[in-house]
């Protein structure tokens, strides 16, 4: 069966890849999960679940639990620059950089390693998650009624993960991916001649010292055990080399480990934003945009996952959490949960993610199906 089920999930997911559907354009993938669901017998499958979401449902027997199995579906805006694979992406501009055709892949697998497996009764929904690279799409399925038309007890979830080996699947006690939110700083002055500085207002002079200054907020107020991180992203101003201009933004993004940090790090942008405008005399206005919430693992189904892991393949436990977001985080609002990595074997030669020579490695789907087949069988038996 491994033999059959990795030629298998490895065509689907090259025909993914050369594929991608764009966050909120996730149509023609969302119809091939339907497609092969139905080719596998599946009858009872939900379609534009939130946008595009898929929610398909096994059952058997007379199990009154349900547990819920998530994969992403979504692509990147990035060009391909994979010009020597044969699947590589023919949407120009558009590419699965992150792995999403992996974790879909995956998904379907799972239904079909569960479908040929007798030994288990209750019910699993498989939740084919669009827009989650920014596009809401979690807290899109929950608002169309995820949990209420289709409920579960909990949720499991996995993202692949470069310089992990191979297969390998990591667990977290706590803490797996951070929350983040966006942030823009204005800076308005006075416009006027490079040449006579005195006759204006300059946010340049601002913004700079910003950049700088903004550097402190987790250095010298959050605490050295803590993670967090603040970066100055995009710096938009200027037209012309001999004008002092008249406005000058800041655009970055702030990370956090621990919920209480969002107020250290909101307040401190805020902080240096207003304090430098009145030292150099311009205006400030600040916004802050949160968006995913940590990702944190409930101590039960985090537990179950470990469990899980080792009976399918090597588990880690010691892996520290990383700064990247993950709309998962909203699922574990809603019920109990975890969310994993499995390894995607070395990070080399641009295979990080988000990279444009990015891609997912065939060889882990069919250990990713069954840990999440397994991780499913154990939470219906009431582990």
């Amino acid at each position: 069966m491994h033999n059959d089920l990795a030629s298998t999930l490895t065509a689907w997911r090259r025909h993914l890849h050369a594929n991608p559907g764009l966050t909120l354009h996730e149509g023609e993938t969302a119809a091939f999960v339907a497609a092969r669901l139905r080719e596998m017998g599946v009858t009872d499958i939900a379609t534009n679940v939130g946008g595009h979401g898929v929610v398909a449902t096994l059952s058997r027997g007379g199990g009154n639990r349900a547990v819920g199995l998530r994969g992403d579906m979504d692509a990147l805006p990035i060009q391909e620059q994979n010009d020597d694979i044969a699947w590589r992406s023919t949407v120009p501009g558009v590419m699965h950089a992150c792995g999403h055709d992996g974790h879909t892949t995956a998904l379907l697998g799972a239904a079909k390693v569960l479908l040929d497996d007798p030994s288990w009764t209750g019910t699993v929904r498989l939740v084919f998650q669009p827009a989650e690279e920014g596009g809401g799409g979690a807290k899109a399925m929950i608002a169309d009624g995820l949990f209420k038309r289709f409920p579960m007890e909990r949720i499991f979830g996995w993202h692949n993960w470069p310089g992990l080996p191979a297969g390998t699947v990591a667990v977290h006690d706590r803490a797996v991916m951070a929350a983040g939110a966006r942030f823009q700083i204005v800076f308005d002055g006075h416009a006027g001649h490079a040449a006579l500085p005195h006759l204006t207002r300059d946010p340049m002079v601002a913004a700079g010292h910003a950049i700088v200054a903004i550097q402190s907020i987790v250095a010298r107020n959050l605490d050295p055990l803590a993670g967090g991180v603040v970066s100055v992203t995009v710096v938009e101003g200027g037209e012309a080399q001999n004008q002092i201009t008249a406005r000058v933004t800041l655009k970055g993004t702030a990370r956090w480990l621990r919920d209480q940090d969002r107020e250290t790090i909101e307040g401190g942008l805020s902080r240096v934003a207003h304090g430098i405008a009145a030292t150099f005399g311009v205006k400030a206005d600040f916004s802050f945009r949160a968006g995913v919430m940590v990702t944190a693992n409930t101590p039960a189904e985090r537990d179950l996952a470990a469990v899980a892991a080792e009976a399918v393949t090597e588990l880690r436990r010691d892996i520290d959490p990383a700064m990247t977001g993950e709309d998962f985080a909203w699922y574990l609002t809603e019920v109990p949960g975890a969310f994993v990595w499995i390894g995607n074997g070395p990070a080399e030669n641009g295979r990080e993610l988000h990279h444009p020579r990015y891609d997912f490695n065939d060889e882990i789907l069919p250990v990713a199906s069954k840990f999440l087949a397994e991780v499913a069988k154990r939470a219906l038996a009431g582990a």
